[in-house]
């Protein structure tokens, strides 16, 4: 599946919200986003779930510009189904992604010598049926 990004401006965070589970405490806080659909202005609720998302949420304010990755997900309950837009990923608007740094191994290449004719096996008990 290709990344799912938006571009926009957060108008408006909400309150946090936290509580306990099954699988233990969580914490996840909405924001919305105002981005440009064709010739308008649409508006999407975004997601942040966990404490690490959430951190990440609160280095923006309200009007920043923002790009946002995330992912589609939908659940139904009691017959009803609820979409979630989750983000995975929160940085500054038009920030160009930055390369992905590979280690490098500064091994020199090694360079092995030309076999010699005294590295040729000898062969004179005739178990060599090659004909040349």
């Amino acid at each position: 599946m290709p990344a799912l990004e938006l571009e926009g401006r957060i108008t408006r965070k909400e309150a946090k919200l936290s509580g306990q589970s099954a699988r233990g405490a969580w914490v996840k806080q909405d924001f919305i986003l105002e981005y440009q659909d064709g010739n308008y202005p649409a508006e999407v609720c975004f997601t942040a779930f966990g404490n690490d998302k959430v951190a990440e949420l609160d280095k923006y304010q309200v009007g920043d510009q923002v790009k946002v990755s995330f992912n589609l997900r939908a659940r139904e309950f009691n017959g009803r189904w609820y979409n979630d837009v989750r983000v995975w990923r929160l940085s500054p608007a038009g920030q160009a992604e930055a390369p992905v740094q590979r280690p490098s191994y500064n091994v020199p290449p090694v360079q092995a010598p030309a076999p010699s004719i005294e590295d040729m096996p000898v062969g004179d008990d005739g178990s060599n049926d090659l004909p040349f």
